[in-house]
């Protein structure tokens, strides 16, 4: 049979079309050649998820999604067949699901259950749920935010108001001028702490030495000869005194005898009145003569 022109341009096309076929699939994550297990997994929300998106169990990417089915006659009901590496042994109990990146991307993970007397057989159904995730967070958040919108405007007209008023910069300038006040007060802080607390410490360790010394040299003071000193002085002392309050000696008398104390009275009286009439008529009592001596008895006449 000859093989025509014709023909062996109809062959290029079909082995082409069948390796883009191949080439399609393979960048979808479909192996053609490969065996694959197909469950059933039912939403009541896919949250955008197409054909051809990966499926991840703990991270690993075991399957894609291979069709998805919307029921029209009950709605909420949406029907996704996912083909999984037939290796896969998915526990009873397991579930689906979806949650979506900031890039707006739907990624399906399945949660295997720790079931390991039970798994699903191929062809069942699994439950599956939709994680908003920090999407869905933030659209939640969205009211919220709306509701302090007011709240932040009010706070934004009291703070321009704030910034307005002039006496922020005399505010401001008070603050510099008490932060440079501060820092000079520190760095004579710093002086002070290099230069005068070492000779303070210095002195202070002196003063300890000499508080030392001094401790040692008490220690060595004989404190009970210096008591019975002590005590044989007093004692003297008060013999002393007993003696004053006597009358059989001198001191004694002195103090005690009336009689003596009013003699030396009258006595120091007597010379008072000697010495007065010593300075009024001190011609009776001396007597200077050019001449020689006079009778004695004419002066008094």
């Amino acid at each position: 049979m000859r093989i025509t022109k014709e023909i062996k341009i109809g062959l290029a096309g079909v082995v082409a079309l069948a390796l883009l076929v191949i080439g399609i699939n393979y960048f979808k994550g479909v192996n053609l050649f490969q065996s694959t297990a197909s469950y059933y997994i039912k939403f009541t929300d896919i949250n955008g998820l197409a054909k051809s998106s990966p499926i991840f169990a703990d991270g690993y990417r075991v399957g894609v999604v291979s069709d998805i089915n919307y029921d029209y006659a009950n709605a909420g009901n949406v029907v996704v067949r996912i083909d999984v590496d037939p290796s896969l042994r998915i526990p009873k109990g397991s579930t689906a699901e979806l949650t979506s990146d900031f890039l707006g991307a739907v990624r399906m993970s399945l949660l295997l259950a720790n079931n390991p007397r039970e798994k699903q057989i191929p062809g069942d159904t699994i439950n599956g749920s939709v994680n908003a995730g920090l999407m869905g967070k933030a659209a939640n958040m969205v009211p919220q935010l709306e509701q302090m919108l007011p709240k932040l405007d009010s706070i934004l007209i009291a703070l321009n108001t704030l910034l307005n008023n002039p006496t922020i910069p005399a505010t401001l300038q008070n603050v510099e001028s008490l932060t440079a006040s501060l820092n000079a007060n520190s760095r004579q802080l710093e002086s002070l702490m290099k230069n005068e607390v070492p000779q303070l410490t210095s002195k202070l360790n002196e003063i300890g030495d000499n508080f030392a010394v001094i401790s040692a040299n008490l220690k060595e003071i004989d404190y009970a000869t210096t008591m019975n000193k002590v005590d044989a002085t007093l004692a003297n002392v008060k013999s002393i005194t007993d003696k004053l309050e006597q009358n059989d000696n001198t001191v004694g008398l002195l103090l005690n005898d009336p009689t003596l104390y009013n003699n030396l009275t009258e006595t120091t009286a007597n010379a008072a009145n000697l010495l007065e009439d010593l300075q009024r008529h001190p011609k009776r009592y001396v007597h200077f003569s050019i001449f020689g001596k006079k009778d004695k008895t004419n002066e008094l006449k």
